[in-house]
C-alpha cells in the first residue's frame, strides 16, 4: 500500500464497537472484495471492502474477518485468513501479507492461510446458533454485479439453513457516522493531500489547457503524496459542461472567460475526501460570474453553521432551500412570481440548484449513513451548494468537508483558499511571475 501504517487500534476499536452489538451466540462473517475484471486477463485496482477494512484493517484481496465474541472455543474469538504466497505468486504478483504482517496490521492474534478456512470456518459456525452476513446496503446502489459478501452469504443458506441469519450493515451504518479520532486523522490527512492538489491547479490553470490535462495535474500530487488516488471520479469541467452535475468526460479546452469547475478528492488509507471549487479559467472572474460565486459562498457559510448535534438533516436541507431561494431572487434568476406558483414538492429554487446539500463522508465517499438520523457530534459531512445556470454556460459550486462536534463545526479544509480574492490573487501571482 502507498500509504503509512495505521495505528491497529483503529481496527481494534471498531471491532469492540461492532461485537457490543451483536445477538448472543453470534457469528460475523466479512469478506473481501472481488479482483473485478476489466478485460482478457486484466484486473481493475483492487479496493478493499469498506466494512472489512475498517474491522481490520487487511487491504489484500481474498481476505476473510470471522467475529465470534462469545465462541466457546478459547482463543477463536477473532480470527482473520488471508491468501498464502507461493512461487507462482511472488514471481508474478510479488508481496503478500505474512501471518506476522497481518497480526500487526490488525490487531488479531489468529491468522490463518485461506487453504485452512473450510474446516474452521465450519467447526466455528456449528458452535453459533446466529451468522451475520455483511451485503452493500448503500440506497443508492443499483447494480446487477454479484459481490463475493453476496455470493458467500447464499452459500452459507444453503449449507446452514437452521440458523438465524442477520444484517450486519445496521451495526456498520451506527459505527461508521460516528468517526473515531483515528479516523478523523485519515481524513483530515485525506483533506490535506486535496489542498496540495488544488494549489498546484491554481498554479496551473489557464485559457487553453485542456481538462484533463488539469485532471493530470491532480492525479500527480495526490501518488506523490502517498494517496491511493481518487476517492471518485474527478469531474473538471469548464464552461457549459459545469452545468452537467456528474460531468466525467474531462475531455474539453478550458476557454478564455470560462469557470472551470473541480469536484475531486483524495482517497488516502481507503478515507476520502471530498471538495469542489469554482475557479476563473483566466484569474479574474467577470462580475456576474462573482455575483454567483459569493451567492454560493454565502450559502455555503450559513449551512455550515447549521450542523449541530441534534439537527434534522431533513429540516436542514430544507433550511438550505431557503437561504438559495433568497439568493436567486436577488439574482434575478427567480421573481416572486415563480415562489408564489412554486410547486411544494419541487421548489423553485431547485431549477438551479437540483441536488442535496450534504452527504456523510468517510470510507466512502458517500459513506454508509441514517440520512433520518440526528446530527450528532464526530459525524463528518459536506456542505455544497451550487447554482447552475445552462444558459448562460455557468456553473458554479462550493464544497466543503465538516466535523460536526460539541463546540460547533470544525472545517477540515479550513487552509484551503475559497474566497474569490484569494483564488484570484493565487492565479495571478503565478501569471504575474
Amino acid at each position: 500500500m502507498k500509504y503509512a501504517p495505521i495505528n491497529p487500534d483503529l481496527f481494534r476499536l471498531n471491532r469492540r464497537r461492532f461485537t457490543k452489538q451483536l445477538k448472543p451466540n453470534s457469528i460475523a462473517i466479512f469478506q473481501s472484495n472481488d479482483l473485478m475484471p476489466r478485460n482478457g486477463d486484466q484486473f481493475f485496482p483492487f479496493r478493499q471492502d469498506s466494512a472489512l477494512f475498517s474491522l481490520c484493517g487487511l487491504d489484500q484481496a481474498e481476505t476473510v474477518l470471522v467475529l465470534f465474541p462469545d465462541c466457546v472455543k478459547e482463543g477463536f474469538h477473532e480470527i482473520a485468513f488471508i491468501k498464502k504466497s507461493d512461487h507462482y505468486s511472488k514471481l508474478w504478483e510479488g508481496h503478500r501479507y505474512s501471518k506476522e504482517e497481518a497480526r500487526a496490521i490488525s490487531g488479531i492474534q489468529k491468522i490463518y492461510w485461506l487453504d485452512d478456512m473450510e474446516n474452521i470456518l465450519h467447526e466455528l459456525i456449528l458452535l453459533s446458533e446466529r451468522i451475520y452476513v455483511n451485503n452493500n446496503e448503500n440506497d443508492r446502489l443499483i447494480t446487477e454485479v454479484s459481490s463475493r459478501n453476496l455470493r458467500f452469504t447464499n452459500k452459507l443458506r444453503a449449507r446452514y439453513p437452521g440458523h438465524e441469519y442477520h444484517r450486519s450493515q445496521p451495526i456498520l451504518k451506527k459505527m461508521a457516522m460516528i468517526k473515531s479520532k483515528y479516523e478523523i486523522e485519515l481524513i483530515q490527512q485525506s483533506c490535506s493531500i486535496t489542498e496540495k492538489a488544488f494549489n498546484r491547479v491554481l498554479e496551473y490553470v489557464r485559457p487553453g489547457v485542456m481538462e484533463y490535462e488539469v485532471e493530470a495535474e491532480i492525479s500527480h500530487e495526490f501518488l506523490i503524496n502517498r494517496a491511493n488516488g481518487h476517492a471518485y471520479h474527478p469531474i473538471i469541467a469548464s464552461g457549459k459542461n459545469a452545468c452537467v452535475l456528474h460531468y466525467g468526460a474531462n475531455n474539453q479546452e478550458c476557454k478564455d472567460g470560462e469557470v472551470l469547475l473541480l469536484d475531486f478528492g483524495a482517497e488516502y488509507a481507503n478515507y476520502a475526501a471530498d471538495l469542489t471549487r469554482s475557479i476563473p479559467v483566466n484569474g479574474q472572474f467577470t462580475p456576474r460570474q462573482r455575483a454567483v460565486y459569493d451567492a454560493v459562498l454565502r450559502v455555503l457559510y450559513e449551512a455550515i453553521q447549521m450542523l449541530v448535534p441534534g439537527a434534522s438533516l431533513e429540516e436542514y436541507h430544507q433550511e438550505v432551500g431557503k437561504l438559495m431561494e433568497s439568493e436567486l431572487l436577488q439574482l434575478g434568476l427567480l421573481d416572486k412570481t415563480d415562489i408564489k406558483n412554486q410547486d411544494k414538492d419541487y421548489p423553485a429554487y431547485k431549477k438551479y440548484f437540483m441536488h442535496g446539500t450534504s452527504h456523510h463522508l468517510g470510507l466512502d465517499v458517500h459513506d454508509l449513513s441514517n440520512r433520518y438520523a440526528p446530527v450528532q457530534a464526530g459525524m463528518v459531512f459536506t456542505v455544497e451548494p451550487g447554482i447552475y445556470i445552462p444558459e448562460e454556460n455557468l456553473g458554479i459550486r462550493l464544497e466543503n468537508d465538516i466535523l460536526v462536534t460539541d463546540n460547533g463545526p470544525f472545517d477540515l479544509m479550513e487552509n484551503i483558499p475559497l474566497e474569490a480574492e484569494a483564488i484570484e490573487d493565487i492565479m495571478n501571482a503565478n501569471v504575474l511571475s
